[in-house]
């Protein structure tokens, strides 16, 4: 009886056009395997298993902090370029900083014509007075550690997700006009703990629909 019902299986199967017949023999498959190994991993619960990652700009500072105290050792009107070599804000020493010119920095402090320049800061219209020799240095600095935990089996079929961002940012704008710095600016976050949960009640197969869809035209 048993082996009537398959041999009407394999005839109904092979009835079907080739390039369907394989689609569903490649799905029956891939099902086969994800049964087979959900007695493996439906037991482990480690992060060794699943995928890290971290993002971070090379920086002389480990911390928001540390940024942020030699930030605070500008001084406008004060401080020389050639001291923010020293203090790490300047691209000779670190990487990715981003020179900006007199156009950028209207740009930025002036996004429309209700802004004008006597709206600005002292500092920031003093150094738009003079364009040739008014630039500044845009710093952006981020370093997060992104790290997947929770059931190996429902993280790598997809079913559900589980991941914390731990790090931190610092941002930091400042204008110079003749080797002088005549205004600065930061921002940033401190420190960044965040937990991202995705749930996929289908897993593998949250495309099926349209599997489903193609079969039945």
């Amino acid at each position: 009886m048993k082996r009537n019902m398959q041999t009407g299986f394999d005839k109904k199967l092979f009835r079907l056009p080739t390039d369907l017949r394989v689609t569903v023999v490649s799905r029956l498959f891939h099902l086969a395997l994800l049964f087979s190994l959900t007695a493996m991993f439906s037991s482990c619960s480690t992060t060794s298993w699943l995928p890290s990652q971290q993002k971070i700009v090379v920086t002389p500072w480990n911390s928001f902090g540390e940024a942020k105290s030699a930030f605070e050792r500008i001084t406008p009107y004060q401080t020389k370029k050639s001291e923010l070599e020293e203090l790490g804000f300047a691209p000779p020493v670190t990487p990715n900083i981003q020179i900006l010119n007199y156009l950028d920095i209207m740009e930025r402090f002036m996004p429309n014509q209700s802004i004008t320049i006597e709206d600005l800061a002292l500092g920031l219209q003093d150094c738009l007075a003079d364009q040739e020799q008014c630039v500044a240095y845009e710093i952006i600095i981020r370093k997060f550690d992104s790290q997947r935990f929770g059931n190996v089996f429902l993280d790598l079929f997809n079913f559900r997700r589980k991941t914390t961002v731990s790090g931190w940012d610092f941002r930091a704008l400042i204008v110079i006009k003749n080797n002088l710095v005549v205004y600065k600016l930061s921002s940033g976050t401190p420190d960044t703990d965040e937990l991202h949960d995705t749930k996929n009640p289908l897993g593998p197969l949250q495309s099926a629909d349209r599997f489903l869809w193609t079969v039945t035209q």
